[in-house]
Parts: structure tokens; C-alpha cells; sequence
């Protein structure tokens, strides 16, 4: 066993890297241990979106991380919604920025996770790669995680940003509340910034006629683009993500030369869960990321929400080492329990709302739709209503932390 740490962060994924550099950024002491092996690629491209919020985060965490984040991902040029197939609605975008970071940045985790993980290393933390936990054990005064490969290490604090399997969380253990929305979705990546129309283009599709009336996005990263089909239930994405089902489909989206182009097909349900509690009972653990939340992909706000954990846990573990007297640092977690699991709650609250609004189970909402689709054309906000639902509302939270 190593000595004493003030911070060990486990999990090299967003929230893990975020936290890392949050912390270094307040001269916190850290180690990062991380269950994969070095340079083990994870599949697809995973959350897409980075909010301005998130890259001015960042770019506090580590002066240029936002920017280059930035620079890198894409801002797509127009947001186009269909109605079975009838453009009804178009928001272009101002992709010449001046100063200051754009709205937005579209590009595949594994990149913004290269970029965070460079900030890491810039920072002086080279994570410890195949420690895969398998037991933790918090008391009064620290934390003591063992991994599979024979590590050990006592920590002060530890933050847990091990993903939704956490072997942390379940090691405390805190149970996460909630359960699966009834939607599953067929996420397809291509090569290339050809598919669904002009490059850079984000297109929306209500009841799509080529997908027997089922929803579609397309989405433009750095290097490709996403197609992502809203399935009616399990079997459903089990056949649409069927490999001879997608050479089928595919080329009735996008063109049959992109469809050519297919790296990696990946089939989910919508999960909504968030932890029972974001610290242990000593208040020594502090849960970050989909270690302590798991929300539907509308709105982007897991990766998003996550690395806002991530600062906000760095911080409380700051606050708290430099706190005089248990009770003081104690009470500092628990704020940072409070706040994140409130945020989490309302991020979860918001994408209930964005997924009933594409199920549109009832007659009210599907009449709702189309005639807001109707009317787009000549009453911009209605098209402007039809743009946005998806993603669920936005907004400020009263509480100290913000929404993500």
C-alpha cells in the first residue's frame, strides 16, 4: 500500500479526467486508476455534445482545454425538423465565432477524452492503467481501495467516476433509484459528414415514412455523423440492429454511399436512474458521473452533467481537506450530496418530459405535433417548439451548482 493520498479518483472517462484536473487546479494532491488497459479504444462515439457551459468549465479547469475542444468539434451550420418527410422547420447557426467559446461542440467522447487526458498528463497525473477495483472500505478517517491487479491505496477522499457498473458504489453500497424508460434506440456511426443532407447539418425526423413512422436524428460529429432511430420497444431494437436489418434501412436515410460506411451499430434502452445518496455514510466517497446518475441521450446532459460532478466533487474534497474539525468537513460533502443529487434529479425530470414528448402516446400529443408541424411554416414558433421538445427544457435550478 502506497502512503496516505489526499485524493484518489477512480475512473478515466469523463467525470474521472474532469475531477483530476479540478482538483490538481486547486493544488489538491491526486492519483487516477483506471480499470481498462492503456490506450484501450472504447467503441462508438458515445456522448456527442459538449455544452459552452462544459467547455468553460473546462477551460477554468485548464486555460485552452475548452478551446481546443472547441476547435476540434463541429458546429453545425443549420438544425433542420421534418414531419413525415415535409421540412417544416430550419435554425441556422452563426458558425464564424468571435470571441469567447461557441455554443456547442460535436465530437465522439473518445476525442474529448483524449483532449482531457493530455490536460491530465499536462497537469503532472498519468493515470494508473488496468486497476480494475474489486473492494473498497471507508471508515472515520479515509478509504482503502484494493484492485484486481494487486494495487492498493489509502486515500483522504476518494471520487468514484467508475461508470454506471461503479464497483465503488456498489462496494459503499448505495442503491440507484429509478429503472428504464420503455425506449430503446438503434444508434448507427458513419465515416464521413455527408449523410442526411449538406455537411454539418442536424436533421430531426417526426415519423419518419422510410422507418414506418419511427423518429430519427441525425447528428454531425467531428469525422462522421450519427443516425439515431427511436425504436417502439425491445424487440423492435433488437431487429432494427440486426446487421442484414441495417443494410436495409440505412441507405433509406442517408445515401447509399454513406451507408457503406458503418463503424459501429449499438442498440440501448433509455435509462433514468439516480443514486440514493452521492457519499458514503463518513462521507468520504463522493459519487461523479453515471457513477451516481444514468439519463436518456436527449439533451446531452450525461456527459455534460458529469463532468459538472466532477468539479463540484473536486472542490468539496478541497474545501473539506482544508476544513478544521470533522463536523465542518463532513458538512461539506454533504452540500455537494445535496446540490449534485438535486441536479441529477431535475436533469432526469427533464428528460422524462423530452421522452414523453417523442412517444406522443396519447391522441392529444400526436394531434399536438402535427399541427404544430402545420402551422411551422407560418408561425416559426411552432416549428421552433417542434425543434426543441426533444431535448426536454433548460433552465437555471435555484439551488448552488446550476442545472448540470
Amino acid at each position: 500500500m502506497s502512503h496516505e493520498q489526499e485524493l484518489l479518483v477512480v475512473g478515466a472517462g469523463p467525470a474521472g479526467l474532469s475531477a483530476t484536473l479540478a482538483a490538481r487546479s486547486l493544488g489538491v494532491e491526486v492519483t487516477l486508476i483506471e480499470a481498462d488497459a492503456r490506450d484501450q479504444e472504447r467503441p462508438g462515439s458515445r456522448a456527442l455534445f459538449v455544452h459552452q457551459e462544459t467547455l468553460e468549465r473546462l477551460e477554468r479547469l485548464s486555460p485552452g482545454l475548452g478551446e481546443k475542444i472547441a476547435g476540434f468539434g463541429v458546429l453545425w451550420q443549420v438544425a433542420r425538423t421534418f414531419y413525415r418527410g415535409r421540412e417544416v422547420y430550419a435554425r441556422r447557426y452563426d458558425t464564424e465565432q468571435g470571441s469567447g467559446l461557441p455554443p456547442y461542440a460535436s465530437l465522439r467522447q473518445l476525442d474529448t477524452e483524449r483532449f482531457l487526458l493530455g490536460a491530465c498528463r499536462a497537469a503532472g497525473v498519468e493515470p494508473v492503467w488496468g486497476a480494475r477495483v474489486i473492494s473498497v472500505r471507508s471508515d472515520p478517517d479515509g478509504v482503502t481501495v484494493r484492485a484486481e491487479n494487486g494495487g492498493e491505496w489509502r486515500a483522504r477522499y476518494v471520487i468514484a467516476a467508475d461508470g454506471a457498473r461503479s464497483a465503488v458504489r456498489a462496494s459503499i453500497p448505495i442503491e440507484m433509484d429509478g429503472g428504464r424508460s420503455s425506449d430503446y434506440r438503434v444508434a448507427v456511426d458513419l465515416s464521413g459528414e455527408d449523410a442526411g443532407g449538406a455537411p454539418a447539418e442536424r436533421h430531426l425526423h417526426y415519423r419518419h415514412p422510410a422507418l414506418d413512422g419511427r423518429n430519427l436524428l441525425i447528428v454531425p460529429f467531428t469525422g462522421g455523423v450519427q443516425v439515431d432511430v427511436q425504436c417502439r420497444d425491445p424487440a423492435d431494437g433488437e431487429a432494427l440492429s440486426d446487421p442484414d436489418a441495417v443494410r436495409r434501412w440505412l441507405p433509406k436515410v442517408v445515401s447509399r454511399e454513406q451507408a457503406e460506411r458503418v463503424l459501429w451499430v449499438s442498440r440501448y434502452p433509455c435509462l433514468q436512474r439516480v443514486a440514493t445518496g452521492f457519499a458514503d455514510e463518513h462521507r468520504r466517497v463522493l459519487l461523479a458521473g453515471e457513477a451516481a446518475h444514468l439519463f436518456a441521450p436527449l439533451g446531452a446532459r450525461g456527459m455534460n452533467s458529469s463532468i459538472a460532478d466532477a468539479e463540484a466533487a473536486a472542490t468539496a474534497v478541497c474545501l473539506a481537506l482544508r476544513s478544521t474539525g470533522v463536523e465542518r468537513a463532513r458538512g461539506v460533502v454533504e452540500d455537494y450530496d445535496t446540490v449534485r443529487r438535486q441536479a441529477a434529479r431535475h436533469n432526469r425530470a427533464r428528460v422524462e418530459g423530452a421522452l414523453r414528448h417523442l412517444r406522443a402516446e396519447s391522441a392529444w400529443s400526436r394531434l399536438a405535433q402535427a399541427g404544430a408541424a402545420r402551422l411551422a411554416p407560418r408561425l416559426p414558433r411552432f416549428g421552433a417548439w417542434l425543434d426543441k421538445a426533444p431535448y426536454g427544457p433548460r433552465g437555471p435550478i435555484t439551488l448552488r451548482g446550476g442545472l448540470y
